[in-house]
């Protein structure tokens, strides 16, 4: 136990033969249960998960027949974990990447300070020059888009898995209905702010060496990028239609409609007359640049009112 509190880990694990082991001997001696999930490795990754079963009953194996994906392993385990008598379950992937050493500083912003939610944040870590450069950049261009998608501005780094949540967070969202492949984090964060949970981030160390990265980024990027947009209209509908109301999204929905029935048009108009007339047809071009700056302006004002809402740090569900 930590603190007087059970502590349980979910460690999704694919093809991870080099480094399962190393990733569950050095699990903290606080930890009273490991939810290790096998997605239907082909390697000996099983064959490893077992042995250390023998050795370590704090080890929960759960076996996938078939790969279903590291969406639905971690569905699993936050599935069997919140069935148990765990109170706070982390993640920590097969791959060794997160620090063991790190497992406390996340635990300590919900047993200490009441988040419901806690994640890592390698960005600002000393450490940070070890991340190869492709991935900080895509990680900061992702985390721009996670932010309008998850309403939590604050947050850095969405794409890190090293999280912690309380169970009772854990039971008061539809963890089963969470994305299935990459994106995940994205997803969670999204159903918390729906229903205001805090979260916060918490530093942690960037630990990058013999793992070998399963994402293929020319998949990843465009399914990530809709994904968040899906996620980013869900939360409006959610949050501020369903659950509350809120003006901004007026000024969304103003927005959208400039875009797509005024200055779409106007533009192709523009082109079209200018092709024919042989110069800028001057009313059209005024009517476009006033109906830019109302658009900017409209959706300037619904961000700033977003995060202004999202400010406040509740302790908490919404109600």
């Amino acid at each position: 136990m930590y603190k007087d509190h059970k502590i349980g880990v979910v460690v999704p694990a694919y093809n991870e033969e080099l480094l399962i082991l190393e990733t569950l001997e050095g699990m903290p001696d606080f930890v009273d249960s490991i939810f290790v999930i096998n997605d239907c490795s082909t390697d000996n990754t099983l064959e490893l998960i077992k042995q250390r079963q023998e050795k370590d009953d704090r080890v929960v194996l759960i076996n996938h027949e078939k790969n279903r994906g590291l969406g639905q392993s971690l569905i699993d385990g936050y599935l069997a974990s919140a069935d148990s008598d765990v109170e706070i379950t982390a993640v920590m992937a097969g791959d060794n990447q997160m620090y063991p050493g790190d497992l406390p500083k996340l635990i300590n912003k919900i047993v200490v300070q009441g988040y419901d939610y806690v994640k890592g944040n390698r960005l600002l870590h000393e450490n940070i020059d070890f991340m190869p450069k492709y991935r900080f950049f895509g990680n900061a261009m992702l985390t721009i888009l996670t932010k309008f998608a998850t309403g939590y501005y604050s947050l850095m780094d969405p794409q890190c898995g090293y999280t912690a949540i309380k169970n009772t967070a854990l039971r008061g969202i539809p963890i089963e209905e969470m994305t299935k492949g990459y994106g995940y984090n994205a997803d969670i964060l999204n159903m918390l702010n729906i229903r205001g949970y805090s979260v916060c981030d918490v530093e942690v160390r960037p630990v990058y060496g013999r793992e070998q990265s399963k994402i293929k980024l020319w998949k990843y990027i465009p399914k990530t990028s809709w994904l968040l947009v899906r996620l980013f209209v869900r939360r409006l509908w959610q949050r501020y239609v369903v659950r509350d109301f809120h003006p901004l999204v007026l000024f969304y929905l103003f927005a959208l409609f400039n875009v797509l029935f005024l200055i779409i048009p106007l533009i192709v108009r523009f082109f079209h007359m200018y092709r024919i007339e042989g110069h800028a047809p001057r009313t059209t071009m005024i009517i476009l640049v006033f109906l830019l700056i109302t658009t900017f302006q409209s959706i300037l004002f619904a961000i700033w009112m977003d995060m202004d809402y999202n400010r406040k740090d509740r302790r908490g569900p919404f109600v």
